[in-house]
């Protein structure tokens, strides 16, 4: 009957709509797309995802799922996409002719910025951003509910695990690269981490991976929780698209990946919030106060020198 028929590509489309914002977090009335008149012979209903957690034992199918209805709404909503993304496309085209252009990314130095595959990077990232919400991620509420979470999807949880670490050993022991501004500009704060810290002992190197382990499998509980699979994925993917290619370790790298954590974590602990609003005034003032009253001076080169981020 027509009616049931075009309450059922109705639903569809609402289906198609729903599951579209929750797994990429946007709104497909949001981009001004249009919805479709017609849904053909596809009947999206059979597609509705499960609303599972990140640390869900089914989170791997359920991540092919999602992966399976974004391509499939991004078919049947090619031309409005294709529209209304356009205008990105017309950056990404004058980025790929500025590259071609210049020989390079980056202007200046080029020889001293070219890229390289710092993966070793992804894993200070993750470290760092921990360290810098360390209220919400050093609770014990917090790692037993991880720990909870990982025993449940055992025995993949483990298999998962192994693989991590095996990542980060190599990652560490092939891809990790100690740039020369690195081991020679002593003004800036990764120079004496790098020194003091991941170079005091060859062992240290190694040691610290699975604090890094530690580190994003707690980012990616805290956002499992309020985003999908596929979200949580490509928000790595984006991250490790920014920071893989650096060869230096520079800490304002870091920022816009961790601008999107903060926003997106959806955290209203108000005491852990204080509590990191109170750390990062510390550090504000411990950094003013080696910059303003802790300069001094290379052999060189005259002049006064500061510490600096």
């Amino acid at each position: 009957m027509p009616g049931k028929g075009n309450a059922r590509t109705a639903n569809s489309d609402v289906s198609v709509e729903h599951d579209f914002t929750y797994v990429t977090g946007t709104s497909a009335k949001g981009l001004n797309l249009k919805r479709r008149k017609s849904v053909k012979t596809v009947n999206t209903s059979e597609y509705s995802l499960p609303r599972i957690s990140a640390s869900s034992p089914s989170f791997s199918s359920d991540l092919f799922d999602e992966i399976w209805v974004v391509l499939l709404t991004i078919w049947q909503m090619k031309l409005e996409l294709l529209i209304s993304f356009s205008p990105y496309l017309m950056v990404l085209i004058a980025f790929l002719l500025f590259v071609y252009w210049n020989g390079s990314i980056v202007l200046g130095a080029k020889e001293a910025h070219a890229v390289s595959p710092h993966f070793a990077q992804i894993l200070y990232f993750g470290l760092v951003s921990v360290l810098a919400q360390a209220p919400m991620h050093f609770t014990f509420t917090h790692a037993v509910d991880m720990f909870q979470s990982f025993w449940r999807s055992r025995p993949l949880s483990y298999i998962q695990m192994f693989l991590a670490l095996i990542a980060g050993i190599l990652s560490v022991h092939i891809f990790s690269v100690a740039h020369p501004y690195l081991l020679a500009d002593n003004r800036h704060y990764p120079f004496y981490l790098w020194r003091k810290i991941i170079m005091a002992h060859w062992s240290i190197r190694y040691l610290l991976v699975p604090v890094y382990m530690y580190s994003w499998l707690s980012i990616i509980h805290m956002l499992g929780k309020v985003r999908s699979k596929l979200w949580i994925l490509a928000f790595f993917l984006a991250t490790s698209a920014v920071l893989v290619p650096a060869p230096l370790i520079e800490f304002r790298y870091y920022t816009i990946p961790f601008y999107f954590l903060v926003l997106h974590c959806n955290i209203r602990d108000d005491p852990h919030w204080l509590l990191t609003g109170m750390i990062y005034i510390g550090v504000n003032i411990f950094t003013m106060l080696m910059f303003l009253f802790r300069p001094f001076h290379w052999d060189h080169e005259p002049g006064i020198q500061r510490f600096i981020w």
